[in-house]
């Protein structure tokens, strides 16, 4: 079995850690993680990590996400969704598509939002839904999050459906609640499916009722979303002992990075072997292999092997 990860699109009502061990058992593996939480009310795409793929999946996390969603106007619960209990009912003011339309895209770039009670959030080492379950309701402060796009608007008398693509930790049934209070009804989401996540899509998933279809993306090809430094044969040898990476070693430049940005490292053989963070600009490492410097570039953060 080959380190990787793999695309799961996940049904609703099964929780992310259930698709987990759901995929160490077809896979026969223990070491299996995920690049976050999907909402069990939620479907859609679930990145997995298996093996040595669980070692960069913190990498995936900063990662744009898409959805599709749909909301229900004038009824709020205190999950935010309709799997929760009923607190208030509005009534629904009469309003143009126009107007509907508005309030959407005014949610697009950075706002503040505050987290939902009920989430996978940890608030002094406990979930967020757990103490709301045990009554204990955690107020967290808004934290500012951006909304790239809303697309495919379409507004019924009290049904809206919508495609965001937001920031890292964005909560799209925060969201649905706050065009609900701006619209001067409340809402609730009804239905949330991811669709993207980065480069990855759901359209290339599996579906878990069907694990023959399991397709595990190489570690090369899973972040090569990253640039990186392409080593010789000897350097290759030595990022695995666990030394550090200089200009001498460098046979090639695998894209443009920034002083102290994250990069892989591929080893002479194509392969994954390391991620490290840069301690000069792509451009000046150019310079350093043009002038057969062999001053450090690189510092290790992890070392994946062979």
């Amino acid at each position: 079995m080959n380190d990787g990860i793999v695309l799961v699109d996940k049904p609703v009502g099964v929780t992310s850690h259930d698709v987990v061990n759901l995929l160490r058992k077809k896979l026969n593996t223990k070491k299996i993680g995920h690049a976050g939480t999907l909402d069990p009310f939620a479907s859609g795409l679930l990145i997995a990590g298996v093996k040595k793929g669980t070692r960069v999946l913190e990498y995936f996390l900063d990662m744009d996400k898409t959805y599709k969603a749909e909301l229900e106007l004038g009824r709020i619960t205190d999950t935010f969704d309709n799997t929760g209990k009923t607190v208030e009912e509005r009534e629904v003011p009469a309003l143009s598509e126009d107007e509907i339309i508005t309030v959407l895209k005014s949610f697009e770039g950075e706002y503040l939002q505050v987290p939902p009670a009920y989430s996978a959030k940890k608030y002094n080492g406990e979930r967020l839904y757990k103490l709301a379950r045990e009554g204990k309701i955690i107020n967290l402060p808004p934290r500012a999050v951006r909304v790239y796009s809303m697309t495919d608007i379409s507004c019924s008398r009290e049904r809206i459906t919508f495609t965001a693509r937001v920031s890292k930790g964005t909560y799209i049934r925060s969201l649905v609640m706050d065009i609900g209070y701006k619209l001067g009804c409340g809402a609730t989401a009804t239905n949330l499916r991811r669709v993207s996540q980065g480069r990855f899509s759901v359209d290339s998933a599996f579906q878990i009722d069907d694990v023959s279809q399991i397709s595990i993306i190489s570690l090369e090809e899973a972040v090569d979303f990253l640039p990186g430094l392409l080593l010789s044969d000897s350097e290759s040898v030595n990022v695995l002992l666990g030394r550090q990476i200089y200009a001498g070693g460098v046979a090639g430049i695998l894209g443009k990075f920034t002083k102290d940005e994250i990069i892989r490292i591929v080893g002479s053989d194509e392969r994954l072997i390391a991620i490290a963070r840069s301690e000069r600009t792509s451009s000046f490492v150019k310079t350093l292999l043009t002038r057969g410097s062999v001053e450090r570039v690189a510092k290790l953060v992890k070392v994946l092997g062979a």
